[in-house]
């Protein structure tokens, strides 16, 4: 009797039921979607701070051309068309660099030159209030 009674125990016995465990793809989705967050918040960060440099550029660029000093008129007109290119970013500064560079370039390429004409002056003038405006 003892015999039968441990052989009918293990027949009861029934195998180990497979329970579905999901935690694996569960875990790498956590992990992608979380890499995904952080790279998506990194870029916007970069981008912010790069367009905040280019900002910054431009400032320090008005700031040296309303800097320059007429008295050395060749240095002068040198750094005027260096400055005012590095503006000349939208439509309307590039035309109004395009009209002030040909009066610049009389001043440049000679040995000695002449002071600034008045004409050169109002132009240039103009051209740093318009960038003045826009940075």
């Amino acid at each position: 009797m003892n015999e039968q009674n441990i052989t009918n125990t293990l027949r009861d016995i029934k195998p180990l039921l497979k329970i579905p465990d999901n935690t694996y793809y569960i875990y790498w989705g956590v992990v992608i979607f979380v890499s995904l967050l952080v790279v998506g918040v990194l870029f916007f960060i970069f981008k912010k701070l790069w367009d905040n440099r280019k900002i910054n550029l431009a400032k320090e660029y008005l700031k040296a051309i309303k800097q320059i000093d007429w008295q050395d008129t060749k240095k002068s007109a040198y750094e005027a068309t260096h400055y005012g290119r590095l503006l000349a970013t939208d439509e309307r500064r590039k035309e109004l660099f395009s009209q002030l560079e040909p009066m610049l370039t009389q001043y440049k390429y000679k040995k000695e030159v002449d002071e600034v004409d008045s004409d050169t002056l109002n132009q240039f003038n103009l051209y740093v209030q318009v960038a003045d405006e826009s940075v």
